[in-house]
């Protein structure tokens, strides 16, 4: 039963190993539903492209439902499983951050690695900037080192705060999911076909 390395049933050794592996699977399948492209990356956000929103939707339910039916059957002991602790306020802004640099550079720190990968020059220009902000802020981390863990919520779920159980969750976001691949749909024709009329 997992997780193996909590139960015991592989050694901890093996955690850089799992990990380079996943890497490579989870590069690869970005690679290949064109998360290299800063123009496929950047069109959720001018409404020109959603692959974005419905490949990370699509991840989400097929691991949320896995891991119930996982649980369900015994394979996977879901109590230790690790969950991010919750920092509300710096969540918050560290978002704001992320989000404007994904709109302004089309990347996010595991795609521009992606785009690295097959030698994309914006992918490169990208991860420099990632790197000197990463040195900026361990350089200056002292001066924010309070407001870094401030807002701590612990480690809640969404069954914790609301009172649902886990299946009827996966249930709404489910659903969820269905509604926006339709309403993206939707907005994805329109753009395009509004766009092919002014070329004209």
């Amino acid at each position: 039963m997992g997780p193996l390395i909590p139960n015991g049933f592989i050694t901890g050794d093996w955690d850089f190993v799992i990990a380079i592996l996943l890497g490579i699977a989870f590069g690869f399948i970005l690679e290949a539903s064109g998360f290299s492209s800063s123009r496929n990356l950047a069109g959720v956000f001018y409404g020109y492209n959603f692959v974005v929103l419905r490949v990370f939707f699509t991840a989400m339910i097929v691991a949320m439902v896995g891991l119930l039916y996982f649980d369900y059957f015994g394979w996977l002991d879901l109590s230790k499983i690790f969950i991010l602790p919750t920092f509300v306020w710096p969540m918050i802004v560290g978002g704001v951050i992320m989000g404007l640099g994904f709109i302004v550079g089309g990347f996010c720190p595991g795609t521009s690695f992606t785009a690295i990968a097959i030698g994309k020059l914006d992918g490169l220009v990208f991860t420099i900037g990632l790197y000197i902000g990463i040195f900026i802020f361990t350089e200056s981390f002292p001066l924010f080192s309070d407001f870094y863990t401030s807002g701590d919520m612990g480690n809640p779920t969404l069954m914790d705060v609301t009172g649902i159980s886990a299946p009827w969750i996966a249930f709404a976001f489910t659903f969820i999911a269905l509604a926006v691949f339709w309403i993206t749909m939707l907005i994805e024709k329109r753009v395009r076909k509004t766009t092919t009329a002014y070329k004209f």
